[in-house]
C-alpha cells in the first residue's frame, strides 16, 4: 500500500453513543467503532493531537445534551479537547481552528459520523483553510437516505458515505483503510 505523509492530528466527529449503539445507530456501527478505537490508540501512541467533536442536538434527539446517548462512545483521555457544536461544521463558532494552529497541525485525519453532514462539513472547511485532510474510507459512516416523496429509491448508507467522499473533491486524500494512516506528533503549546 502506498504511504502518504503522516498526520499530526485526529479529529473524531460525533462518535456519540446514540449514533453508534442502540436503536439509532448508523447501520455500520459494529464495524465503525473498532476502526475508530484503533485510530485513537495509534494517534495517542504517536503523540498526535486528538480532538473530539460532540454535537448538541435538539430535545428528544439521540444527541440531546446531557443524555446518555449524547455522551462520547469512546471517551476522551486527559488533555484531549472535547468541542461542543450545534452545527455540522466543527470549525463554525468553535475553538477547533485555534487548537489546530496552536499545535502546529498541517495534516489531519477525520473520522466519525455522519459522512455527508458533520464529517463532510468539517473536512471541507479544513481543506478551505489549507490543511491536508486524510479521510479513511472505513472510518466514517452515515444512515440510509430515505426515498423522497414520489416513489423514487432511497440511498443505502454505504453509497451515501462514498458520495460524501467524492463530493469533497480532489483536495481530500481518501485512503481505503484506516491502517494506511500514519501519525506523528504535533507541536505542544
Amino acid at each position: 500500500m502506498p504511504s502518504s505523509p503522516p498526520v499530526q492530528a485526529l479529529v473524531v466527529v460525533d462518535m456519540q453513543t446514540g449514533f453508534v449503539s442502540g436503536d439509532h445507530a448508523v447501520p455500520s456501527a459494529e464495524k465503525l467503532v473498532p476502526v475508530v478505537r484503533r485510530l485513537l490508540e495509534r494517534a495517542r501512541a504517536a503523540g498526535s493531537l486528538v480532538v473530539h467533536l460532540q454535537n448538541d442536538g435538539a430535545p428528544g434527539t439521540p444527541d440531546e445534551p446531557g443524555t446518555g446517548t449524547w455522551r462520547l462512545h469512546l471517551p476522551a483521555e486527559a488533555g484531549e479537547p472535547v468541542i461542543s457544536k450545534s452545527v455540522d461544521d466543527g470549525f463554525d463558532r468553535t475553538e477547533l481552528g485555534a487548537i489546530l494552529v496552536a499545535h502546529g497541525i498541517r495534516r489531519l485525519a477525520i473520522c466519525g459520523v455522519q459522512s455527508e453532514m458533520c464529517v463532510g462539513a468539517t473536512a471541507r472547511t479544513a481543506l478551505d483553510r489549507g490543511y491536508g485532510v486524510v479521510l479513511p474510507h472505513d472510518a466514517h459512516a452515515t444512515y440510509d437516505v430515505p426515498a423522497p416523496p414520489g416513489g423514487t429509491e432511497g440511498v443505502p448508507a454505504a453509497q451515501a458515505a462514498r458520495v460524501a467522499e467524492w463530493a469533497l473533491g480532489d483536495g481530500v486524500e481518501v485512503v481505503a483503510t484506516s491502517a494506511e494512516v500514519t501519525f506523528a506528533p504535533g507541536i505542544r503549546p
